[in-house]
């Protein structure tokens, strides 16, 4: 499964470095990227390396136990969508063995408690390790040794513990604090790790210096894998040999979705949190008036666009388009899809999993490739592989996205998501924008607010990820504190209004890149929310 990369585009003479942007989650994991591109690597080395480095410095958001999406704009390979998200676990065992053992957790939120459903019953098969030496595979140009450094130093020498890991170790503690293995990456001296504190977790350095070593072995096959199945089933787990040995990779067709003379390229089917995004896109579309043929410059949208300019009337627009897709959703996800991007009949693989513990990381290079993924873990299953120190998910512990009972679905399947990584591409064929955004239901949201209000409002890219959000969430406005009377008041005609008292991971946390094409500014942003930090490395040679 390992390679030493495949000689695409992005290969430079020594001493030249292309140079580029990241947008990510932690500062460690935009350096992991950012020293990828002063060795001369494209956009999809350096962002395997903040994907490896993330897992270290964001486990409360990410674990090579979770899973994932890639899309890719490649300059020789095109647009591919790199599906490593998780599969319901079960392949070789009778059906009246697929009962789930869980462990009930209560966790503190602010203004209410949720129980989350932990332990081996609720992981689902993993996908983020097989998804990065895969993508290695096909897009990369450095060693995997090389792009694995970063990750192994941070590591074995540890990571100060950032403002956004401690807000979410303390939601999580109790997950966290589950087994012996757990407490002792995040417990290590009998007290939970707070900012500041310096994590460290040898056994996965010690993991990812032999991934890259000349004999690798991985939890797929082998000792390794045999090792991690015997710990999962003797608590109560599904997880099959058979299910980690036919674990495969898949690559989709991006989701294109019109947009006033643009295209999002987003997450396709099964998952359909692409699909709700490009659903509100058309709602809003359908409201302001343009044409897929016209741009937003063009003499039938100018006063449309100009109200866009206009956050009160941009503020309504966007409610009305969350609250008519949440309806939408409600009456069937089948019906939605039909509605974006024709009848696709009822496709038994799209289930929603909350993907709450989730991070972003997008990169781009001056050779014109695009990197945008997006990775969870859940909440995080409490459970340690062992001798790895990787955590397991818990996608498959959540009642409320389970409608039908867990593990009702059969084993082997590709389990949906809300995540969407997203690139807009120009009437010309450029890429504007790339994007991605943690936050389960928020993330169709926030990516949309950011959106319009780059692409319509004429707002800066780092202004539109900063401005306050709002969500629609079944019956109300969640809203963020700093929005203008006007503009709640202009909700209010939409429906409730609830007002936080602060900023909240909460409402996602979108780490983006301009192109510097058309209306869009070249640059980075990064979503504090989430930790965002942006690196740009000049292009030299």
């Amino acid at each position: 499964m390992v390679a030493s990369g495949s000689g695409a585009v992005g290969t430079v003479a020594s001493g030249v470095v292309a140079g580029g942007t990241v947008a990510a989650g932690h500062s460690a994991a935009a350096d992991a990227a950012a020293r990828i591109l002063e060795l001369g690597g494209n956009a999809f080395d350096a962002v395997l390396a903040a994907g490896f480095a993330s897992v270290v410095c964001e486990p409360g958001f990410t674990s090579l136990g979770g899973g994932g999406f890639l899309l890719a704009r490649s300059v020789e390979h095109g647009d591919t969508l790199f599906d490593f998200f998780v599969d319901t676990p079960g392949r070789g065992l009778n059906g009246d063995v697929l009962e789930p053992v869980f462990e009930e957790v209560v966790v503190n939120f602010a203004a209410a408690d949720q129980v989350f459903h932990c332990g081996p019953g609720s992981v689902a098969v993993p996908g983020i390790l097989a998804g990065y030496l895969h993508v290695h595979s096909r897009l990369a140009t450095l060693p995997l040794r090389e792009i694995l450094a970063p990750a192994i130093e941070l590591a074995t020498s540890g990571v100060a513990v950032s403002p956004t890991q401690a807000v979410d170790f303390q939601l999580l503690s109790p997950i966290l604090a589950r087994t012996e293995a757990s407490r002792s990456i995040f417990f290590p001296t009998g007290t939970l790790l707070a900012e500041g504190d310096i994590l460290h977790n040898p056994d996965l350095g010690a993991f990812l210096d032999q991934l890259g070593g000349a004999s690798p072995e991985t939890f797929y096959r082998g000792e390794m894998a045999r090792r991690f199945v015997e710990q999962i089933r003797s608590g109560g787990g599904l997880i099959t040999l058979e299910d980690l040995a036919r674990y495969r990779v898949i690559e989709r067709k991006p989701l294109a979705v019109p947009y006033r003379g643009r295209t999002l390229m987003t997450n396709p089917p099964p998952t359909f949190g692409g699909a709700l995004l490009g659903l509100a896109l058309r709602r809003v579309q359908e409201t302001v008036g343009g044409s897929d043929e016209l741009g937003p410059t063009g003499p039938a949208n100018r006063a449309a666009v100009a109200d866009m300019t206009d956050p009160v009337a941009r503020a309504a627009v966007l409610g009305a388009a969350m609250q008519s897709v949440d309806r939408d959703r409600a009456g069937g996800h089948p019906d939605v899809l039909a509605a974006l991007a024709g009848d696709l009949g009822d496709d038994p693989l799209a289930r929603p999993v909350a993907t709450r513990g989730t991070t972003h990381v997008t990169v781009t290079d001056s050779f014109g490739n695009v990197a945008s993924m997006t990775t969870s873990n859940g909440e995080c299953s409490g459970d340690v592989i062992s001798g790895t120190g990787i955590t397991c998910n818990n996608m498959l512990g959540e009642d409320d996205l389970h409608p039908d009972g867990f593990h009702a679905a059969p084993a082997g399947e590709r389990v949906a998501s809300m995540m969407s990584p997203s690139i807009v591409v120009g009437a010309s064929g450029d890429a504007l924008l790339a994007l991605g955004s943690g936050g389960s239901k928020r993330i169709r949201s926030a990516l949309l607010q950011v959106l319009v209000a780059v692409l319509d409002g004429g707002v800066g890219l780092q202004d539109a990820v900063d401005a306050p959000r709002f969500h629609w969430n079944e019956d109300r406005f969640e809203v963020e504190p700093g929005l203008s009377e006007d503009v709640l008041d202009a909700l209010g005609q939409v429906g409730p209004v609830n007002e936080w008292p602060s900023k909240s991971m909460y409402f996602g946390g979108v780490h983006a890149i301009g192109l510097g094409q058309g209306e869009v500014g070249q640059g980075g942003a990064g979503d504090a929310r989430r930790g965002g930090a942006v690196r740009h490395v000049p292009r030299r040679g």
